[in-house]
């Protein structure tokens, strides 16, 4: 674990000192190297599938898949910023690469670690970075107001889980993730177990986010840069789903009077972004709905608590962390370009980039999970399992699947197909960085259908 850690740490200073004509590309070549050694935490050679680092610091099935998808986004994300970042000074770029790479840091150490009250501190130090990025490097004057929402949902959410962490840690005198999980301890016997529940999966399900908690979601995407929309999307909201994995076999038997309510709206939640991706007239904003959309099926599937379900979480959220990722670069490529995002303004792109086309076809076709992209393993995995539980939920996950294929055709016929309008007539070509960022999103994925157990977590 350290040999990822040390050099990515050791990137921070390295960003000062580097020579700003090959400021980017010497970072970017760092960091596909970086990912290439993550790939190494695949080989899980222990019987219990765990490999502990210290008492504080540990890997397992469920960490390693989701440490690797965030050394391979950090190289996308800075090859993915070059254009933006073309016409600020060098400091600036020093500055952005700097939280890149802090981000990329802490979200490490975050997977990483096995102790609960040590999750809760790097878990809000990511926020500070992803601050700083979508506030400095937004793209429009709203970004401030953007920057407040994110801030105060996960810290307002995140206080009751500090407060409940405190008591488990002062009453089994321990946090430890594997320990509590080994001996899962009773409820609290007391009227106050709801609460102690709700507390422990509230900022969870902020992050992930649960429909009704995700007024910050779309607001941060739209106005964060590229790099921002990127790792917001791909991995921050897996924060929430892997907290509520690691949290949620310590809280046996869940409180079906709380449960009911939060698997309801999970899949309401589902139906009704949909829905508003029908009628979104920004691009960003759509593909912010669409994942909202995706996590209510992760939310549900982990509540579940079954083999199956939390297979298909794991799966759903590291195809989800790439599809979207690659929904977004290819959001910003048409930006660049036009200087817009309304959808109604930027139409018949595919006479002028075949091409690019080209990969906005096969993105769509594997975020509305078309065979044989892992997004349908996933999504008939957490189908199934919901099906099992309750056979009316089959409706429900049934049209929210018949919605997803409608707005992503929907997104691909508004921006490649039509007449295009007379002031895009001299827009500047696509370039080979592009081409390979989303070659790049789309390899892996290619990859994992051949063996979609090393992503699967193993719960089975």
């Amino acid at each position: 674990m350290l040999k990822i850690i040390i050099p990515t740490t050791i990137l921070m200073p390295t960003i000062f000192l580097l020579n700003p004509n090959i400021l980017f590309l010497a970072v970017t070549s760092y960091s596909l190297f970086l990912a290439a050694v993550s790939l190494s935490l695949f080989n899980m050679p222990m019987l219990l599938k765990t490999l502990n680092n210290s008492s504080y610091f540990s890997n397992d099935s469920v960490s390693s898949p989701l440490i690797i998808l965030s050394c391979w986004l950090l190289p996308l994300m800075v090859m993915a910023s070059q254009n933006h970042l073309k016409t600020e000074p060098v400091n600036r770029k020093r500055g952005f690469l700097l939280m890149l790479v802090l981000l990329q840091t802490t979200l490490i150490l975050t997977f990483t670690t096995s102790n609960f009250v040590m999750f809760y501190i790097l878990f809000e130090t990511t926020l500070i970075p992803t601050l700083v990025i979508i506030t400095r490097w937004g793209n429009q004057a709203e970004r401030l107001s953007a920057g407040l929402y994110f801030l105060f949902y996960t810290l307002a959410s995140s206080l009751p889980l500090l407060i409940a962490l405190l008591y488990l840690n002062s009453k089994h005198l321990h946090a430890s993730m594997e320990l509590l999980h080994l001996k899962q301890p009773e409820m609290l016997c007391m009227s106050s177990n709801f609460l102690f529940w709700l507390a422990l999966l509230l900022a969870f399900m902020v992050k992930l986010p649960l429909y009704g908690l995700h007024l910050w979601l779309p607001k941060a995407h739209v106005e964060a840069p590229i790099a921002g929309s990127m790792v917001l999307a791909a991995i921050l909201l897996k924060l929430g789903g892997y907290g509520l994995i690691r949290i949620s076999p310590t809280l046996n038997p869940h409180p079906s009077p709380l449960m009911f309510p939060i698997m309801i709206l999970a899949l309401w939640g589902i139906l009704m972004t949909s829905s508003i991706c029908l009628r979104q007239a920004d691009l960003k904003a759509l593909i912010a709905y669409s994942s909202v959309s995706h996590m209510g099926l992760v939310i549900a599937a982990i509540i579940l608590q079954t083999p199956w379900s939390l297979t298909g979480a794991m799966t759903l959220m590291i195809a989800h962390g790439l599809t979207s990722s690659a929904l977004f670069t290819l959001a910003n490529t048409n930006y660049e370009r036009t200087h817009t995002r309304t959808l109604i303004l930027v139409r018949g792109l595919q006479l002028v980039f075949p091409l690019m086309t080209t990969w906005w076809l096969l993105i769509n076709l594997t975020n509305m999970a078309m065979p044989p992209s892992i997004n349908l393993i996933g999504e008939l995995l957490i189908i199934s399992a919901l099906f099992n539980w309750s056979s009316p939920t089959i409706i429900l996950t049934g049209v929210g699947t018949l919605l997803t294929a409608v707005y992503s055709l929907y997104m691909f016929l508004m921006t490649q197909r039509g007449k295009m309008s007379s002031q895009f007539n001299l827009l500047p070509p696509t370039h080979t960085r592009e081409h390979l960022l989303l070659a790049l999103h789309l390899l892996p994925m290619g990859l994992i259908i051949l063996k979609p157990t090393l992503i699967s977590g193993l719960f089975t």
